[in-house]
């Protein structure tokens, strides 16, 4: 639900920032009383209903709770059947066939049927969607043909007969399984699609739904909206919530005066420093895994300084990722080792995969004062001067920024000069997109619990991710090998990925700050919900007040 790009906060983070000045009005005297009821935000606007195209987690985070895709991962992590009856893996693991429910509607009574599941694997790997998320459906046959505009959506690996879909793959994709699980894959009516054109997704009413919920009263700007009860979903007898409130307040001081006067039902207390030390003994205070990462991005299509590899060493020796874990987030993040965060999935050995792969980052003042003089020197362009940008929706992200600031100044002096770039989310995620920064802060949550969901964001220099373009054909075949060639050897696989991000660190592609932890204040007399490291990380469709 990163990038993440689609990170800012980690979703369940994030659904527990609620408020702003007219709660009561909204929600009533008593909303925490309202057994039919339950009241969540999130700190950021949403950005698009348009299945294929969303890449925030407050998007998503909509998207994942009105609409179903095959299968939905459940309180264990694993995914098992919700739109699909059954499904079942051939033995070389290139085949996978999926039986629908029987009687399945959208949320305006109509049919959903297996060709909308076709349709939305279609859409999303049509060059002409432009999805940031296509590069997930490399590995079906035939994608990265269409991806490249060689062959037609029509020969996409995905194909419908009666109520059985079948999927066929290149090559082995361990991760294929979450991606039925996934969002963005999610059945799309391609009548709406083609009816609402380029207004599809850009207003509730201009979208349709096949979860537990519809989402209603968002106008593409508004900040307050709710989530109805979809009798339509197939499974609504046991959906026990009716309305599930929601409205953006950017302010966590306010939520938090709110989670405690009653009128939500979860606020994070990870949201500043300050925040997580007063409250972290709190009787309702609750700690989830989180697979999110907070880490840099160089501009190596743009900047002339960037380019240069000694420089972009130079700027990571002299990041303190442990001081500033310290004393930019008051311990509410630990010190990133490597790309991919802590707690995202295990090795063979049962070693964390973040242990296993990190490549050895430290801090080393002299040799980066060393390597920065010779790159400047390379590039015979005088003073560097470049602007560090991040979102205005985090006070860790500003706490963050300065603090680097702070580090190169004072390691390079009057060499560097760092101006600090803080817009909207909205804008931070449309800079990062279209390339119009020289170094920006980027926060993403994994999408499953597989190492590629980190690694394949940089898998070429085209990837939808790579918003620095840079090249590091080492990096990329490292990828490429575990996605293909190892793809059913995961000893194989999981050293690979250790080479990944060597190749990385030597290169200095990216600069990891980050690993995230989440720790909310939750209500005791809601029940039901489901969070994850990854994906979905707030799945509400069970969820009810006791």
């Amino acid at each position: 639900m990163k990038k993440w790009q689609k990170w800012t906060a980690a979703v369940v983070v994030v659904a527990a920032v609620a408020g702003g000045t007219k709660a009561a009005g909204w929600w009533g005297l008593n909303p925490s009383s309202d057994k039919n009821t339950l009241n969540y935000a999130m700190s950021a606007d949403v950005q698009t209903l348009d299945t294929s195209k969303a890449t925030d987690q407050y998007s998503n985070l909509v998207l994942g709770n009105t609409e179903s895709n095959l299968l939905r991962v459940n309180s264990k992590g694993e995914p098992a059947p919700d739109l699909a009856k059954s499904y079942k893996v051939s033995d070389d693991g290139l085949t996978y066939t999926v039986e629908l429910r029987s009687g399945l509607k959208w949320s305006d009574g109509s049919k959903l049927t297996a060709k909308d599941v076709v349709y939305s694997w279609q859409r999303m790997v049509n060059p002409k969607t432009a999805s940031q998320y296509s590069y997930l459906a490399s590995g079906v046959l035939n994608a990265d043909d269409i991806m490249a505009g060689k062959k037609d959506v029509s020969e996409l690996g995905v194909s419908a007969s009666g109520n059985t879909i079948t999927f066929k793959l290149d090559h082995a994709m361990p991760q294929f399984k979450y991606l039925l699980a996934f969002a963005n894959f999610a059945p799309q009516k391609e009548s709406v699609v083609n009816k609402e054109g380029d207004k599809y997704g850009t207003t509730a009413d201009k979208q349709i739904y096949s979860g537990a919920y519809k989402f209603e009263g968002w106008n593409g700007t508004n900040g307050k909206f709710k989530m109805v009860k979809n009798d339509n979903y197939w499974d609504a007898k046991n959906v026990k919530t009716k309305t599930v409130n929601w409205q953006v307040v950017k302010n966590a001081d306010t939520a938090l005066k709110l989670y405690k006067q009653g009128k939500i039902d979860r606020v994070s207390i990870s949201n500043t420093p300050e925040m997580y030390a007063a409250n972290k003994n709190n009787k309702d205070a609750k700690s989830v895994a989180v697979a999110a990462a907070t880490y840099l991005e160089y501009n190596q299509a743009n900047n002339a300084f960037l380019k240069n590899q000694k420089i972009r060493q130079a700027l990571n020796l002299a990041t303190n990722r442990t001081e500033m874990a310290s004393q930019a987030t008051g311990g509410t993040r630990d010190a990133a080792v490597s790309l991919v965060s802590k707690g995202l999935t295990k090795t063979t050995s049962g070693e964390d995969l973040a242990a296993y792969v990190k490549p050895g980052y430290t801090y080393d003042k002299k040799k980066a004062q060393q390597l920065f003089k010779e790159g400047l020197a390379e590039v015979n362009q005088g003073k560097m001067k470049i602007t560090l940008e991040t979102d205005a929706d985090s006070v860790i992200s500003k706490n963050t920024v300065d603090y680097i600031k702070q580090a190169w100044e004072s390691t390079f002096g009057s060499d560097i000069e760092v101006t600090e770039k803080v817009v909207p989310f909205k804008q931070r995620l449309k800079d990062s997109q279209n390339g119009d920064f020289d170094v920006v802060v980027t926060n993403w949550n994994g999408d499953y619990q597989d190492g590629s969901t980190f690694y394949d964001l940089f898998a070429s220099k085209d990837a939808g991710y790579n918003d620095g373009k840079f090249t590091n054909e080492a990096y990329f075949a490292a990828v490429k090998k575990a996605d293909t060639t190892d793809a059913t050897n995961a000893e194989a696989r999981q050293q690979d990925f250790k080479d990944a991000e060597k190749a990385l660190m030597d290169d200095a592609n990216i600069n990891p700050l980050y690993s995230w932890k989440a720790t909310s204040l939750v209500r005791s007399n809601v029940t039901g919900d489901v969070t994850s490291p990854v994906g979905l990380t707030l799945d509400l469709t069970y969820a009810h007040r006791k």
